[in-house]
């Protein structure tokens, strides 16, 4: 990621979703703004994000994204301050998580069963999917903002004792040690 003094940091959101939203809907301290202008760009997005091949993206498909996104921003920031979470975002989620989403393939194989290349609103349904996983209520408490004053990158915390409390341990982790370092050297000299 890059922060928009122009450095370039790790950032690992945890959720496929929480990446989409990090395309522009999800606007905190730290994200680089939007990043889908144009139906190019959201396929550009896609391409880097899976696996298969992804068909063009078209106007009504950057149109339906940014909805799908934006109401993916809007729980997260809920989630992560405790808020309730709003009942037409959440039906935006499911709607599109309604649809046919890309299907697994296993590698290996000599037949390819199924298209060759998904749509984007396949694309859009497995995000949306990974969205309904994302705010279910056993990961909801789960979703988390940066500890750092002057940070609020949201995150999914999937560490094994749910203790992670940096966007990443780069940026504002390693700041908070060093202040903390600095702080008990400068007791010391007290």
């Amino acid at each position: 990621m890059v922060s928009p003094d122009g450095q370039r940091w790790w950032f690992d959101s945890g959720s496929l979703a929480l990446d989409f939203g990090y395309t522009g809907g999800l606007a905190v301290e730290g994200s680089v703004g939007e990043q889908l202008h144009t139906p190019d760009d959201l396929g550009a997005w896609l391409r880097d994000r899976f696996p298969v091949a992804i068909g063009a993206a078209r106007t009504r498909d950057l149109f339906d994204a940014t909805m799908l996104r934006d109401a993916i921003s809007r729980l997260a920031l809920a989630a992560s301050r405790g808020q309730e979470l709003r009942g037409d975002d959440i039906d935006v989620i499911n709607l599109v998580a309604a649809t046919p989403d890309i299907p697994p393939t296993l590698a290996g194989g000599s037949r390819q069963a199924g298209r060759s290349v998904q749509t984007v609103g396949q694309a859009m349904s497995t995000i949306a999917r990974d969205a309904v996983d994302l705010f279910s209520p056993d990961r909801l408490g789960r979703i988390r903002a940066c500890s750092a004053d002057d940070c609020g990158m949201v995150y999914l915390d999937t560490s094994r004792a749910a203790t992670r409390r940096w966007c990443s341990m780069q940026r504002c982790g390693n700041r908070a040690k060093v202040r903390a370092h600095r702080a008990r050297k400068l007791a010391k000299a007290a």
